[in-house]
């Protein structure tokens, strides 16, 4: 009979942050080579599943996840064809992959984000809140998970935009 639970219910899922668990080059920072370079390690572990945190291009403000580019890998950590082996190399090792990505976390540097203060007319600009001011104070008090507003003043008008985590659901 064929087991009817999900295959994440029981598996061991192990999180690699790539910017720190294992570095092939020597440059001190961690890169897909040296994740490839452990994939027997995790297994004989017995992890069933990698999850992946964020590899994608990112000035790094947001550990990663103030992404510029969601079909790309940034260059520190590797190619996207070394990713591309990655994946297949992880499945011939039985293990499977998740990657991380939250869409509604976007850069500054996200060509979206940069159309939608280039141009209060764009129809980027729908993907983002941008909210009048109260004269010299933001729109709302909302603290950033790391401190300080989650609004930043835009070029036109005064108007603010929360930058850190762009909502594309909630415009």
């Amino acid at each position: 009979m064929v087991d009817p639970s999900p295959w994440w219910r029981d598996a061991v899922i192990y999180q690699v942050y790539p910017r720190s668990y294992a570095d092939a080059d020597g440059d001190g920072v961690g890169d897909i080579a040296g994740i490839r370079g452990r994939l027997r390690h995790l297994s004989d572990l017995g992890v069933d599943a990698i999850w992946m945190s964020p590899w994608y291009p990112s000035p790094m403000a947001d550990a990663g996840y103030d992404v510029a580019d969601f079909r790309d890998i940034d260059p520190v950590f590797g190619t996207l064809a070394e990713a591309e082996a990655l994946i297949a190399e992880a499945h011939a090792a039985g293990l499977r992959m998740i990657v991380d990505i939250v869409p509604n976390h976007l850069s500054s540097e996200h060509p979206w984000f940069r159309a939608a203060l280039a141009d209060p007319a764009a129809p980027e600009r729908e993907y983002f809140w941008f909210r009048p001011g109260r004269g010299d104070r933001m729109p709302t008090d909302w603290r950033g998970e790391f401190g300080g507003t989650t609004w930043t003043r835009a070029p036109d008008a005064g108007r603010a935009s929360r930058e850190r985590s762009c909502d594309l659901s909630s415009s």
